[in-house]
């Protein structure tokens, strides 16, 4: 017997059902098909954009007019993707629980190069179309001031744009990504935030330029050529000064003297140095000419070296420039070698060599050698000054010196300063922000010797605990630092006595003695500080961070290592050291690590 349900059920209710079940699984199967689709298409596109930038940036260099051609055509391969990723269907996929995120990361991807490349790289190519970069670069001394002025404007748009582009990418929220997905958003961010980077310089540099170059009225700049076989945390003593005027784009190269000359011509420290300095650096700094890159805020040194320079001279410049012997290597690639009156070439693989070591083998004389490296700098830039060399191979060189540090700039005039502010010409202190622990590594040679020539560092950043979700989470960061002597073992007796400093400071001939100054990153706590030799580190507070310094002495061919690990609640999942620039170019001075289980990364 059957029962009758008390709830009859109209068979048309079953049928209608079917047909909403039957219409949904088809809109699924077409928006899957149309995402599919436009999403092949997309890739298509974003994959020709990278193909082509990879291939035409040394033109889009070279050549500003061709720059717009190939410039058009990656804007049209991002404006498609950025199509096909932005229609309603596409964005209702985006809801998906799995796939969503993934689509989501294509759509920004798409968005952002758009916006980099149409919003920014476009129009300032445009800008500079009729501008050739020849007349970016010294010709028979002088710049064109108008020309660079010119490209100020357009230059901060595209930085604003490209700002804003990353800031997009920034925002995807890694931890739902997987394979490729995972991998693009990486490699984009890392693409995007050094194109943005450079387009901030570069607005940054046609603000300034034209005023530094005496556009409005002669100037004259101090240049510090650093000494980098006798380290300070900047690179190395400032050993040799040399006066730089300008007047309406025209650079001319005036009176040079050594650090040493200066500094035995004061008798006291020219001003307060204040406690941070102090804390740190006692008030040599400010007494020494050779120490004003001892304090790693080049915006609190070189004040000190104008403020020297004037009570020497009795002129006051309006700022302070400093750079190194690996910066003329660099600059020697572009223009090529260069003859001195003593017959010695200098070219861009052994100048760094030559000027930190073999001077000192081959002219005992201190005097002599001052002379050797004066004429060294002057002649590297006059060949420079006047022209030598093609246009890209000079942006790629000093780019990759700024990029390094190696060239620091301070300007007497606030405004210019704010503007240099936050570039790497300014030389400040790392800060630590909510993405990226930032650590500082200063070495300082303390043995009165040349030796720190032959000391090499290895930095390794290593995360311990971390997430890589974004959120505020318990973290830990290891520091390695390792210095190693690769001096003979004979250096006691075979390197010149003004190499070794002959036991000065109670330091065996032939040891490096070095003094490393770690700051931690600030909101960090320490957790733990090992040394190989099992000493102990001073701790100090200055410049609002924490700060670890220890001692090396090093016998040739030994080393030692210093270890320490900090903790912080922190939303961070990237880490950096910034490190003492050394005369070794293929060790950079910055090292990253990225929070995941891989994230380990090596300075050596």
């Amino acid at each position: 017997m059957s029962k009758t349900s008390p709830f009859p059920i109209d068979p048309r209710i079953g049928r209608v059902a079917l047909w909403a079940m039957a219409t949904f699984l088809i809109l699924v199967v077409a928006i899957a098909a149309w995402v599919g689709v436009r999403g092949a298409l997309a890739y298509k596109h974003l994959s020709a954009l990278q193909e082509v930038a990879s291939t035409q940036t040394p033109q889009l260099v070279s050549d500003p007019a061709t720059a717009v051609a190939a410039i058009t055509e990656l804007s049209e391969d991002a404006r498609a993707a950025h199509d096909l990723t932005s229609d309603p269907v596409w964005k209702l996929a985006e809801l998906s629980p799995w796939l969503g995120p993934q689509l989501n990361a294509l759509s920004t991807i798409s968005a952002s190069a758009n916006e980099l490349l149409t919003g920014s790289v476009l129009p300032l190519a445009a800008a500079a179309q009729g501008t050739s970069l020849d007349a970016l670069k010294p010709v028979d001394g002088r710049l064109d001031t108008a020309a660079i002025a010119s490209l100020a404007a357009p230059a901060a748009t595209a930085a604003e744009n490209a700002r804003q582009a990353v800031t997009a990418i920034d925002g995807i929220n890694p931890t739902p990504l997987v394979g490729a997905a995972q991998r693009g958003v990486e490699r984009v961010d890392k693409v995007f935030s050094q194109t943005a980077d450079g387009l901030d310089a570069l607005s940054r540099a046609t603000q300034l330029l034209p005023g530094m170059l005496g556009s409005d009225g002669p100037r004259s700049y101090l240049l510090l050529v650093q000494n980098n076989a006798e380290a300070r945390s900047l690179g190395g003593i400032a050993g040799t000064a040399v006066v730089i005027r300008t007047d309406g784009g025209r650079i001319s190269l005036d009176e040079t003297r050594s650090g040493t000359s200066i500094s035995q011509a004061l008798r006291s420290p020219v001003a307060d140095v204040g406690s941070d300095v102090s804390a740190l650096y006692g008030n040599g700094p400010a007494r020494f000419f050779q120490n004003v890159t001892q304090v790693p805020d080049f915006s609190v040194g070189a004040p000190f070296a104008r403020q020297m320079w004037q009570e020497v001279t009795g002129v006051a410049v309006d700022g302070v420039i400093t750079i190194d012997p690996v910066v003329l290597s660099y600059l020697l690639k572009a223009t090529g070698p260069v003859t001195l009156q003593d017959g010695t070439v200098l070219t861009t693989d052994d100048a760094a060599s030559v000027l930190l070591n073999g001077v000192y083998k081959k002219y005992p004389k201190p005097d002599v050698q001052d002379a050797f490296f004066a004429q060294a700098a002057s002649t590297i830039f006059s060949t420079f000054l006047n022209g030598g060399g093609s246009t890209p191979a000079i942006v790629s060189a000093l780019s990759r010196a700024a990029e390094e540090r190696r060239i620091l700039v301070w300007s007497a005039d606030e405004d210019e300063e704010a503007t240099l502010a936050g570039t790497t010409f300014a030389g400040a202190l790392p800060i630590t922000d909510s993405h990226t622990a930032r650590f500082g590594v200063y070495l300082s040679e303390s043995g009165g010797s040349k030796m720190t020539f032959y000391v090499k560092p290895t930095v390794v950043l290593d995360w311990g605990r971390c997430q890589t979700d974004g959120a505020t989470s318990s973290r830990e960061i290891t520091l390695s630092v390792s210095l190693t002597s690769d001096a003979p073992l004979d250096a006691a007796t075979t390197l010149p006595t003004y190499l070794t400093a002959n036991g000065a400071f109670g330091v065996a001939p032939g040891n490096a003695a070095t003094t490393g100054h770690v700051f931690l990153p600030e909101g960090w706590e320490l957790v733990s500080a090992t040394q190989s030799t099992g000493g102990s580190f001073a701790e100090t507070n200055a410049f609002g961070r924490q700060v670890l310094s220890f001692d090396s002495n090093l016998a040739p061919q030994t080393s030692f290592t210093a270890n320490l690990t900090v903790r912080a609640t922190s939303s961070a999942d990237e880490a950096e050291a910034w490190v003492t620039p050394t005369a070794d170019s293929s060790i950079s001075p910055v090292v990253a690590a990225t929070c995941k289980p891989t994230g380990v990364a090596t300075l050596e």
